[in-house]
């Protein structure tokens, strides 16, 4: 699949998404923020990064904002809505909406990879009322609600 990419102006120097293996999911994602700049994430500070950039993810697919597992492992950073979704219809900066569940300050740096991204098909649905719960029709598991299935 090839998807249009457009870097703005703040992002021009920095490396487009790409994966790290020959077999890895996703691409990581850059922080696009001013050269010579170091933002300090606290710990429970959140914080929105520009990537510095608009793409055009194609109709049925969508991107999907993913935290890096070595970020979350080593600094409790991650992303606070994951996964954030790109939809097919924005073509705005994408944004990474970073949280530091850490003990201590995390220093951010232009360049550095903050999150991956993923391309996922996505189903498109219509809800079909029913006049009761029992025209839905039963399951083993029931209404059974958290925790319901044990350990």
């Amino acid at each position: 699949m090839r998807i249009p990419v457009h870097q703005l102006p703040h992002g021009l120097d920095l490396d487009l998404p790409s994966a790290a293996t020959l077999h890895a999911a996703g691409m990581d994602l850059r922080a696009a923020i001013p050269e010579g700049e170091v933002w300090e994430l606290a710990s429970g500070q959140r914080r929105l990064v520009p990537t510095g950039l608009v793409m055009a993810i194609p109709q049925g697919f969508e991107g999907q904002v993913r935290p890096r597992s070595g970020l979350a492992l080593r600094h409790g950073l991650t992303v606070l809505n994951a996964p954030g979704t790109i939809d097919a219809d924005y073509r705005g900066e994408v944004q990474v909406v970073l949280i530091n569940h850490g003990d201590a300050s995390f220093e951010l740096r232009r360049g550095e990879r903050i999150a991956q991204l993923l391309v996922a098909p996505v189903a498109s649905w219509t809800w079909v009322p029913e006049p009761s719960v029992e025209a839905l029709g039963d399951t083993g598991r029931g209404s059974g609600g958290y925790g319901s299935t044990g350990r």
